[in-house]
Order: C-alpha cells, then structure tokens, then sequence
C-alpha cells in the first residue's frame, strides 16, 4: 500500500515562505509514472487542488497558486515539494500531497498557518 507522509507546514508570518514535502512508497514513482499533485484543505471547506507536476516536470497551478508557489518532485528521491512564497491568511490550510486523481490513501497532511 502506498503511504504518503507530508512535512514542512507551521505558523508563518504574512507575506512569508514555506516550503512542504512528500514522501512517497519507494518505488512508487519507478514503477507508475503518476502526476502528482498537492492540495490543501481550510477548515469548513473542501479539499481543492493547488498545483500538480508530470513525470516529465511539466507543472499546472491553481490561479492562487501562480506566481507564488512551485511544484516540483524527485523520482530517486520518492519526493514531491512544494515551495511556497508571498502566503497570505487566506493559504492557511491543512496541505496533503497524492495523485492528481486522488489515488492514494490521503496522508496526515501538514498544517500552515499564516498570521496576518
């Protein structure tokens, strides 16, 4: 089974940078070619999706997310990161890393909390 661990998220002032990881199965990304993708999810809202990159690196951003977060991922490294800059109150959310599908069991998620 495919587990998905998340890291990275904590309290950070307006206008501030993060940067949020995933590790992946070993292998997973050997073995299937996903697109991966994270998403975030505020609290009394739905889970949306903020950025997802190919296995070719090609990436696609939510229109919050353009301009101020990069996706990125290391396949011999079973990573997914997310670099975060310029976050404002409105990105506090609980962030989760999966398929652009949603393939896998969600992960814990990590928490960013940005202060205004």
């Amino acid at each position: 089974q495919v587990q998905l661990v998340e890291s990275g998220g904590g309290l950070v002032q307006h206008g501030g940078s993060l940067t949020l990881s995933c590790v992946t199965t070993e292998g997973v990304f050997r073995l299937y070619p996903y697109t991966m993708a994270w998403y975030r999810q505020a609290p009394g809202k739905q889970r949306e999706l903020v950025a997802s990159v190919t296995r070719y690196h090609e990436s696609n951003y939510a229109n919050f997310a353009w301009g101020r977060f990069t996706i990125s991922r290391d396949d011999a490294k079973n990573m997914v990161y997310l670099e975060m800059s310029n976050l404002n109150a409105e990105d506090t959310a609980a962030y989760y890393c999966n398929t652009d599908s949603g393939e896998f069991e969600w992960g814990r998620g990590t928490q960013v909390t940005v202060s205004s």
